[in-house]
This record gives C-alpha cells, sequence and structure tokens, in this order.
C-alpha cells in the first residue's frame, strides 16, 4: 500500500494515506475500533473498490493494470460470515477446487484444525452439512472455511474477524489453523480479539481511517499507546468469562 486514500460516494474520508508492506508469507494484522476502516482496506486488494488516492501494488504490480479474474484468483478471503451451501463437508471444502482428492481435502481440513470434528460426524467428509451450514456450529464453519483457503492455494488469505462469535476453545483452534498456515501464505487479518494475532509480523493500529500504531506485539506492548490499552482491556474481559 502506497499512500491509499478512499471514500465512499459521499466522500468522507474513510482510509487516509495509508502506507505499509507486506513481504511473501507475512502476517499483517489490521486491528482498532469499529467502523474505523479496517474492513475496507482489506476489500480493496481484490478490487471491490478502488482507491481515491495512491496505490496498491503486489509483487511491484498496481492492481489496477491486471485483470481481476488473475488478482482474485490470487486472494482467498475467510469472512466473519462464512457462506456454506447444502451439500456435504467434503464438497463445501473443496468448492474452489472440485478436482482435489479426497486425500487433498483431508490434509486441508488437518491444517485448519476441523479434521478430527468432521470424523465425530455421522457420515464423515460425505455428512451434509444443512443450508448455511445449520448443521455445525460457528467455529466449525470457520475452520472449513479456512480449510477451504488452505485447499484453493491462494499466495494471499485474507481473514476477517475469523475469531468473532467463538468460544475460548474454539478460537485456540482457529489460532492453531492459523498458526499452520503462517509462513506459507501472506496473511492479513483483521482481529478483534488480540490473542489471534499475537504473533503477526506487523501489527497495525488504524484510528479513524489513519495508521496510528504499528509493530510486533512487543514493540507495541512497550509503547503503551492504543493497542497496549485494548490489550488489558481484553484481559481483563477474559478474566470475567466463566470458565
Amino acid at each position: 500500500f502506497s499512500h491509499v486514500s478512499f471514500h465512499y460516494e459521499n466522500e468522507v474520508p474513510v482510509l487516509k494515506d495509508i502506507s505499509f508492506s507486506c513481504e511473501p508469507g507475512m502476517m499483517v494484522a489490521l486491528v482498532g475500533p469499529t467502523g474505523v476502516g479496517k474492513t475496507t482496506l482489506t476489500q480493496l486488494i481484490p478490487r471491490f473498490y478502488d482507491p481515491a488516492e495512491g496505490q496498491i501494488l503486489i509483487d511491484g504490480k498496481d492492481i489496477r493494470k491486471v485483470t481481476l479474474s488473475s488478482l482474485r484468483g490470487c486472494i482467498s478471503p475467510v469472512l466473519q460470515d462464512t457462506f456454506l451451501f447444502d451439500g456435504t463437508i467434503a464438497e463445501n471444502i473443496s468448492y474452489a477446487r472440485p478436482d482435489a482428492s479426497r486425500e487433498e481435502i483431508e490434509e486441508a481440513a488437518r491444517a485448519a484444525d476441523i479434521h478430527e470434528d468432521i470424523l465425530q460426524m455421522p457420515d464423515g467428509y460425505d455428512t451434509k452439512v444443512g443450508e448455511r451450514g445449520l448443521r455445525l456450529s460457528g467455529g466449525q464453519k470457520q475452520r472449513v472455511a479456512i480449510a477451504r483457503a488452505i485447499l484453493r492455494k491462494s499466495p494471499i488469505i485474507i481473514l476477517d474477524e475469523a475469531t468473532a462469535s467463538v468460544d475460548v476453545e474454539t478460537e485456540k483452534k482457529i489460532q492453531n489453523a492459523i498458526s499452520r498456515i503462517a509462513g506459507t501464505r501472506t496473511i492479513l487479518a483483521i482481529a478483534h480479539r488480540l490473542s489471534t494475532i499475537r504473533n503477526a509480523d506487523l501489527i497495525l493500529v488504524i484510528e479513524e481511517g489513519r495508521i496510528a500504531e504499528r509493530g510486533t506485539h512487543e514493540e507495541l506492548m512497550a509503547k503503551k499507546g492504543y493497542y497496549y490499552q485494548m490489550q488489558l482491556a481484553q484481559t481483563e474481559e477474559t478474566k470475567r468469562r466463566p470458565a
């Protein structure tokens, strides 16, 4: 990202002069209050929108100068509201790669920490998930979506609040899945729960559309700024959670 600014049609600035670099295999995390532009920033990468100013480059190429199909073929999103269709677990994982073998599907499921859950289901990988995955828990749906992204083998994965609305045990499983793919893909992760992105290579704190702080977890904790305050607040919240 090079000096990227963005606004919607009302011309109220959403992102202001955003600049950062992400090397292949790095994990960059975006944190900050609701409504500061984190999701909008990730939506600029597959060109759901174009910047008002600045450039976004992948491998040194302006993404506006490549085809949409080639650009989006490089990106796998894992959204907070995961969409599953009324098919089997295996079909949902292999949605982006219908020719994938059962061995490849199971390998992706293991990496996403969902394989053991699937084996406990009535028909294993042939279990029907129901419309929008209604027979699965929220955490299981998220891990199926992560397995789908892993199987697709896109070099860039975007995680948008992947651990939102799940219990502590499921959160740990999703963290394990993210840890397994870290270093093998370039990951941009939006996170409300900071425990998910503690090991990120770079954490960007977004406030009012700007990068207010940047660094590793340790560096940001040492600064004792906004990130530090968020961490303290969430630690207290975790202590108050029922066991």
